[in-house]
């Protein structure tokens, strides 16, 4: 009995932290990270504030812990797409349409979690967390040079520049404002189209690889 009361303790303790990260990931969503306040979480969460600070004993941590499940959740998503693609480059144009389309859709919670300026401590944590998507891009390019699909170059600096275009094109200040879906996916479909042509695939091929990406799934997926 005393295991399973034990099983039932830390089922609650997981079901109560994801409900404050989700409650900091909605409030990001709706106007970034400033506002993931303790006080604004925990109203969010119907919970104290001070229950907050048992699970995460300072902001940061709480931001520490949305900003790596976000891009831990968006990596797998970009690698599932990828790994049930046909071949090398049709992977690539897989992830990148995931990424991009998914990306789109929560412009304001990616731009939150990637690229808003915040905390020092919280900025090296990103960065990690964007040289892990980079890295995956990275994977992705190689894999397409090693299949003779692309041309040689530097993977590692692509994967980079890949990942800022994306990034910068769809999410950030600059970014044209988000339309209807026909629209988003103009937009992810012709960043999609450059960034295939950059990486050196002949137009008519990047064409053909970006009509048959398949569209990834709602962002809550």
């Amino acid at each position: 009995m005393a295991y399973r009361r034990t099983e039932r303790v830390v089922a609650r303790f997981n079901a109560r932290r994801e409900a404050i990260v989700e409650a900091a990931k909605e409030l990001a969503a709706e106007a970034g990270m400033e506002a993931v306040q303790i006080a604004q979480v925990a109203a969010r969460a119907n919970i104290a504030a001070g229950t907050v600070y048992r699970y995460f004993p300072s902001k940061n941590e709480l931001v520490a812990a949305l900003v790596e499940g976000i891009a831990a959740r968006e990596l797998a998503v970009m690698r599932h797409a990828a790994m049930v693609a046909p071949g090398p480059l049709s992977a690539l144009a897989a992830a990148i349409v995931t990424f991009a389309a998914r990306s789109r859709r929560q412009h304001k919670l990616i731009w939150a979690v990637l690229a808003e300026p915040v905390d020092h401590d919280i900025g090296a944590l990103r960065i990690s967390c964007r040289k892990t998507l980079a890295a995956e891009f990275e994977a992705r390019i190689a894999a397409a040079i090693a299949g003779a699909n692309l041309p040689e170059q530097d993977s590692a600096l692509t994967s980079v520049a890949l990942l800022g275009a994306l990034l910068e094109g769809l999410v950030g200040p600059l970014a044209p404002e988000p339309g209807d879906d026909w629209k988003m996916r103009d937009s992810v479909q012709a960043l999609t189209l450059n960034a295939l042509r950059g990486l050196g695939v002949v137009d008519a091929r990047a064409r053909g690889l970006v009509v048959q990406a398949a569209w990834p799934k709602e962002a809550a997926a």
